[in-house]
């Protein structure tokens, strides 16, 4: 059996009921101006897994809101979700065990001077409900 799971699934799941007025999503549209503010979660294309049970996934959260201000202050919402209340979480699919920020919430550049982003990038252990 292997220890992979859709984490950026898993992760929207969660995420939508958790922040209620924001748009949870893994690819942003031309619609973004008006859905904010917005949840981006995307896996990073690296990771590892031990071969038995438990993988390492490495995913980017970046946040869009119209101000400096609301981007941080959800941004930083969104951090201690990802490192208090996931950490030793499960659902019907996975399990959640350790969890870590790499880089923490900080803003990021971007094309579209009507909205700001602030990114993390975190790594979730994890493997699948037996």
């Amino acid at each position: 059996m292997t220890a992979l799971i859709d984490i950026e699934l898993e992760l929207i799941t969660r995420a939508t009921p958790r922040f209620p007025l924001a748009v949870v999503r893994d690819e942003l549209d031309n619609e973004l101006l008006k859905e904010l503010p917005t949840i981006q979660i995307q896996q990073i294309p690296a990771g590892s897994e031990d071969g038995l049970r438990l993988t390492r996934m490495l995913v980017d959260i970046d946040v869009y809101a119209a101000a400096r201000a609301k981007a941080i202050d959800l941004a930083r919402e969104v951090h201690d979700w990802v490192t208090r209340e996931l950490r030793g979480s499960a659902s019907h699919t996975a399990v959640i065990g350790r969890t870590g920020a790499i880089t923490l919430p900080a803003i990021r550049p971007y094309e579209n001077t009507a909205l700001r982003r602030v990114g993390a990038t975190y790594e979730i252990y994890c493997h699948p409900v037996s």
